[in-house]
């Protein structure tokens, strides 16, 4: 469990922030309370607690920032849309819980427009291999105390979800995500690659809804 729900009882709808979804093209994605209110409403019409966006996913949503642009090595640009983790979009201060056994990795503030805010790295072993979880759109309280090394036990309350703007200026949700390979990163990891990364960043980012179990995704 990484939100005090549960998939198997509580209700949750799947959100879709694909190019299949027609109410994208007149949303003002770079008007984070019409998005906030787009997101809210359709939970509520739904009768649902949260939403949830789904691995591996073409979004067309992160043309709302600049952050989600990388340079080629030709000068060329190349967007970022494929989504590394899985989004439980959520109200603000919902407890964020940890869903193993593990310790603070590393934490910092990535404050950029359309980031992950607060973050907030755990390192975990299984079957004898490290593994990492990001929390990502946090708020900022989360991070008070911390200090790496920190000792996490499973269940146990890490971060609450935050508010716009200091989410990074996203609707709250939570982004989680697994990576078998920090690549050197602290504080930060890529939550969403271009489409010519896919596959070296789909080999390190496994589907983190291996943890989570939530019925209807993949």
């Amino acid at each position: 469990m990484i939100l005090p729900i549960d998939f198997t009882k509580d209700p949750y709808l799947i959100l879709d922030f694909t190019e299949k979804n027609p109410d994208l093209n007149t949303l003002e994605l770079t008007d984070t309370s019409a998005f906030d209110r787009y997101v809210f409403d359709k939970l509520r019409k739904a009768g649902a607690r949260v939403g949830v966006g789904g691995y591996n996913e073409h979004r067309v949503i992160y043309r709302r920032s600049p952050h989600f642009q990388q340079t080629e090595a030709d000068g060329a640009r190349e967007p970022r849309v494929i989504h590394l983790g899985i989004d439980l979009w959520a109200e603000a201060g919902m407890p964020v819980l940890a869903p193993l056994d593990g310790f603070v990795h590393s934490f910092q503030d990535n404050a950029n427009f359309g980031d992950y805010g607060p973050t907030i790295i755990l390192e975990h072993e299984v079957k004898g291999k490290p593994l990492y979880s990001l929390y990502g759109h946090l708020n900022r309280e989360s991070l008070a105390g911390l200090y790496e090394g920190k000792r996490i036990k499973s269940g146990e309350k890490v971060a609450e979800i935050g508010p716009f703007p200091e989410n990074g200026d996203w609707p709250p949700h939570l982004h989680f995500q697994l990576m078998t390979d920090m690549l050197g990163l602290k504080g930060d990891f890529p939550g969403v690659c271009s489409l010519s990364d896919r596959a070296k960043f789909l080999s390190i980012c496994p589907n983190p809804n291996q943890l989570l179990q939530i019925p209807g995704l993949p």
